[in-house]
């Protein structure tokens, strides 16, 4: 059986500005927004390659643990290609990222920067030939 990753789910306190931050950011356009009978406000994303996106608030009387935003065991992070790492750090900062390690330039001619951006998500911005 052959797999693919269906989609990257990120809780937030705040769904709707989570959402917005990464239609801003990255270009994602919003494919629904609604409240589901769990209580929780849930908004689907698609990126240009169609990766789903999906982020949501609590669900009815659910209690989260807080973000871990420095690199952890389990998933880190994902990874968002670019064609101007500089630019975009600069652009991304501006827009309530902040960023936490890099940029590193590494073998290959690849250059890297890890962010926490609004809802406490870890993304690895990544620059250089395809890997």
């Amino acid at each position: 059986m052959q797999y693919k990753i269906h989609h990257i789910h990120i809780k937030s306190d705040d769904p709707k500005s989570t959402a917005d931050w990464f239609v801003a950011a990255f270009g994602f356009g919003v494919i629904s927004d609604e409240t589901r009978a769990f209580g929780d406000r849930f908004i689907r994303l698609q990126d240009a390659a169609n990766v789903l996106v999906m982020i949501s608030g609590r669900r009815t009387n659910e209690v989260l643990e807080p973000a871990c935003t420095s690199s952890h065991l389990g998933l880190d992070h994902f990874g968002m290609r670019t064609n101007n790492l500089t630019n975009d750090l600069s652009r991304l900062s501006a827009n309530g990222a902040r960023v936490v390690e890099g940029p590193h330039n590494m073998p290959g001619g690849i250059r890297s920067a890890f962010l926490v951006v609004p809802g406490d998500v870890r993304v690895e911005l990544i620059e250089g030939p395809a890997i």
